[in-house]
């Protein structure tokens, strides 16, 4: 039982990528600058920005299908079959959600239950979208469990991050080169993404709970550590339950066990000082005030991308008539604008996954000092701190943020040479084969090193006065906006022929000052970044009031949040 979808029916393949189930693949990879008809439009609201049309090529133009009135009206908005499938399973998921944790509560029913029908309500959503192509969670799932069970303790997190990646990699290369080539192609490699995420998280927590000893560990892998092999039922909850199927987003192992067990709240319910909180400790908490909060964002992101859809094409910023009239502050405006469209799209996705969960019962965090509780465990994105970010790394932080948590998880603070260039490429490999990928992780740790040589050198000039304080804050978030926007563009092109035409009209101007930077500032070395981070945890560390707990807190760098055990 699945859509029928068009081929050709996003403005990007990152479009495509995030709108997951029944995308329809198409030859991106082919994408050239020629074709560009103009519709004589201006950009609303912007003075003095004139001749910035609306325009499109032909290739990226869907073309209108023969359907239904209803759904003619929809694709006139922009909201074609793939995104009107996302929607109706999600909705159909967050239904289950509110119903799972009402008539399936860990006080009503075992966990036994509660995993098999998350595990049953998984398989059917995936089926729905993209038919007998989600077996290959099923084979991904299956390889890399008795991979856990029968290699070795030692090498086991090892190889199953290998296979994970390696068949992860395999199915993103034929959709994308064999399938792309005359046939329709389903974009189930996005929850794959997900479900390698999970594969090597719980790799390499059963790794640390079971192979490795306590004083080898860091606090944060401690509190993450599977000291118990996980039974296939678990695993496969766990890869591909109703609430994550589609759209995410992971979270830790252990997390999930506690939300099927009924075991999330008891832990939680000591604040931050230590203290008992009595008000709240014999009542459990419910998600509804933060679900409608969460799905009131989704709406108003949902508008905002459809109503800036097809005003300001990210496509328009390589036009060869655009880049030789234009002056260029006006294409630097048009840029971040243009970027800025393409952003509510990932706020809607994510915003509503999290809704699902928590209305599911999942992604309690504790509660605030006046006692209302927090719903952001799993949470993967900050939006006020996304768009007022002030330095690359705070903008990193906030976006995505499980894929970087398990980012640094698995790869961060594990790899002895060079990790912040290992985490980026680990990123591009994990987001697909598209070459536009590559160039945009490449740049980014580029911009990374030198944000970081900034920060290091220039900022505490400018700490001595609260007016000097605001003037850098403004200058680095116009700095920060503009480089993130400068970076990402080749991640929306996807080939290589488009990304580097829109770099050599900048003159590759950010990337001859990122080498400058870095060349001319020092930066302290990791070791000693490290050493002071652990020196300023442990000034805010507080000992919990309790014989059987203590309080670990991990890098805040990722969101990693205190939790008591």
């Amino acid at each position: 039982m699945r859509l029928c979808l068009p081929r050709k029916l996003f403005q990007s393949e990152a479009d495509a990528r995030v709108w997951s189930p029944g995308v329809i693949s198409d030859h991106r990879h082919g994408l050239s600058g020629s074709g560009i008809c103009s519709h004589g439009g201006r950009l609303p609201g912007l003075c003095g920005v004139t001749q910035i049309c609306s325009e499109y090529t032909e290739y990226w133009k869907p073309k209108r299908s023969k359907r239904s009135g209803f759904l003619t009206n929809l694709e006139d908005l922009g909201c074609y079959y793939p995104m009107v499938n996302f929607v109706v399973c999600q909705l159909f998921a967050l239904l289950m959600a509110f119903w799972f944790r009402l008539y399936l509560h860990p006080s009503k029913t075992s966990p036994f239950v509660r995993h098999v029908v998350a595990t049953l309500l998984g398989f059917y959503l995936a089926l729905f979208c993209f038919g007998w192509y989600a077996l290959h969670f099923l084979v991904q799932s299956g390889v890399t469990y008795g991979i856990m069970i029968f290699a070795g303790l030692e090498h086991m997190h090892k190889y199953c991050f290998v296979v994970a990646f390696g068949y992860l990699t395999f199915c993103q290369i034929t959709r994308v080169y064999v399938f792309d080539y005359g046939m329709y192609s389903a974009d189930f490699t996005g929850p794959m993404m997900v479900i390698t995420q999970k594969i090597t998280s719980l790799a390499f927590e059963i790794h640390d709970g079971l192979a490795c000893k306590e004083e080898q560990l860091t606090p944060g892998q401690k509190i993450l550590a599977v000291r118990k092999m996980p039974s296939l039922l678990e695993y496969l909850s766990y890869n591909c339950n109703f609430m994550s199927i589609l759209a995410g987003p992971t979270c830790s192992y252990n997390d999930y066990v506690a939300f099927v067990e009924g075991t999330a709240y008891q832990p939680r319910h000591l604040e931050s000082n230590g203290k008992v909180n009595g008000k709240y400790k014999q009542t459990e908490p419910s998600p509804r005030d933060d679900v409608i909060r969460k799905l009131g964002t989704c709406a108003a992101s949902l508008a905002v991308y459809l109503s800036l859809l097809r005003v300001c094409p990210v496509e328009h910023i390589i036009d060869n008539t655009f880049v030789a009239t234009s002056p260029f502050h006006v294409r630097v405006i048009y840029l971040y604008i243009s970027m800025l469209a393409t952003r509510p799209k990932y706020y809607f996705v994510w915003t509503l996954a999290d809704a699902i969960n928590n209305a599911a019962g999942f992604g309690f965090n504790g509660y605030n000092k006046d006692g209302t509780a927090r719903w952001d465990l799993i949470s993967n994105l900050r939006i006020m701190d996304i768009e007022f970010a002030t330095s690359f790394k705070m903008f990193l932080d906030n976006w995505n943020i499980q894929t970087a948590l398990w980012l640094k998880r698995v790869c961060y603070e594990r790899c002895v040479m060079n990790p912040t260039a290992a985490t980026f490429l680990l990123s591009a490999v994990w987001h697909g084969v598209y070459p536009g990928y590559y160039l945009t992780f490449l740049t980014g740790i580029a911009m990374t090193m030198a944000a970081r040589a900034v920060r290091h050198n220039v900022r505490p000039f400018f700490q001595g006065t609260a007016t000097h304080r605001l003037v850098y804050d403004v200058i680095t978030w116009a700095g920060t906006q503009i480089a993130i926007c400068y970076t990402v563009v080749p991640f929306v092109l996807l080939a290589v022929g488009p990304s580097l035409k829109f770099y050599s009209s900048w003159y590759f101007c950010m990337h001859l000052a990122c080498l400058l930077v870095v060349l001319a500032l020092p930066v302290r070395p990791r070791h000693q970044r490290q050493k002071e981070q652990q020196q300023h945890n442990s000034l805010h560390q507080s000992p919990v009031q309790d014989g059987n707990s203590s309080l670990l807190t991990t890098d805040n760098n990722c969101n990693q949040k205190q939790k008591t055990t």
